[in-house]
């Protein structure tokens, strides 16, 4: 589905450790002011990082030239990012009407779209701006995300810059602000995982070691945040972030969405859990109580549902994010109110 929620949208969430009713609706992108001048910055990499074989060739060079309009905005994260979009066709039309490569809704075009090449495929402006041609798309595609990844930086939120961005560009940076970072609706959170993974394909060079067993990595992901405030609806892969209803002024993480965020850190961004915990004990592999070992997650069926979860660290311990009130800590599993609940053990990785 395209970017720039420009269509308000509700989204029935089921958090990690409760279950809450109606999220609200996503906000819609509003920009205002007349469309500033593109940026003219030096080129950023791209003939030292960027892999154009996965590419259609006649796309390559706009990519190459889009990717010099600022230093937040590279070649390859352009190439992933048209690819979750619109897979490459530059006559792709969603259902809400987002429009050609990198599927701008009407108004959105309206205020960003750029007259940079000809409909016949020429590297000259043909007088209009065209969001089914393939160089207007993408030149406007980074201006977008140039004015974004600015955008979110002045925010102050926290979070990795890049994946603000994209979060911004799917949901609007008014939902970015509002959660105090990647917001937690699943589309947009699996919209920023899949474009973060997808980069590697179009990047020279082979990634970087995560080092340690895979369940070594998310239990070190998951204590760095010990001491960390629980919030409500708060946080996801990118990190803490801020909640509603009771989490509404925290920024922390529930119990889901820190299990959430130790994957994902863990796998470097390949595995991305469901939000909620009640999804959660039904995804990667089972384990018994006796094959459990560090990294794999536990849930507890508490109030009907597997409605809390954490992350098994060894020696009968475990790391979660408790409830409103409390923090990311260590508990034991022998205390009376788990031992004595429904549970399932699962593995990723």
């Amino acid at each position: 589905m395209s970017g720039q929620a420009t269509q308000a949208r509700s989204a029935m969430l089921v958090t990690g450790c409760a279950v809450l009713g109606l999220l609200g609706s996503m906000v819609g992108l509003s920009v205002l002011g007349a469309a500033e001048q593109e940026q003219d910055a030096a080129p950023v990499g791209f003939a030292t990082t960027f892999d154009s074989g996965r590419v259609p060739a006649e796309f390559v060079p706009w990519i190459g030239r889009a990717a010099r309009q600022c230093a937040e905005v590279s070649a390859p994260l352009l190439a992933a990012q048209i690819e979750a979009e619109s897979g490459w066709n530059p006559s792709a039309v969603s259902p809400a009407d987002a429009r050609g490569l990198s599927q701008f809704v009407p108004g959105t075009w309206a205020t960003w779209g750029v007259d940079a090449a000809g409909k016949d495929g020429s590297a000259r402006p043909d007088g209009v701006a065209d969001p089914f041609t393939p160089g207007d798309a993408i030149m406007t595609q980074a201006r977008y995300d140039c004015w974004l990844a600015d955008k979110v930086k002045r925010m102050n939120v926290g979070g990795d810059p890049t994946r603000l961005m994209l979060a911004a560009y799917n949901a609007g940076p008014g939902a970015v602000e509002r959660f105090g970072g990647v917001p937690p609706y699943p589309e947009t959170q699996a919209y920023v995982a899949a474009i973060i993974a997808s980069m590697a394909n179009y990047t020279d060079g082979e990634p970087a070691e995560t080092g340690g067993a895979f369940g070594e990595r998310v239990v070190a992901a998951a204590r760095k945040w010990l001491g960390t405030p629980y919030s409500w609806g708060g946080g996801g892969p990118e990190g803490p972030g801020r909640g509603f209803a009771q989490g509404a002024n925290t920024v922390g993480f529930d119990c889901s969405s820190l299990v959430q965020y130790a994957v994902y850190q863990a796998s470097g961004g390949e595995i991305l859990p469901p939000r909620v915990s009640q999804l959660q004990v039904t995804a990667g592999k089972a384990v018994s109580r006796d094959e459990m070992r560090p990294g794999d997650v536990i849930g507890f069926n508490l109030h009907g549902s597997y409605d809390h979860i954490g992350i098994y660290i060894g020696h009968g311990q475990f790391i979660h994010a408790p409830k409103t009130g409390d923090v990311v800590k260590i508990s034991n599993l022998g205390e009376p109110y788990y031992a004595g609940r429904p549970q399932k053990v699962r593995r990723f990785g």
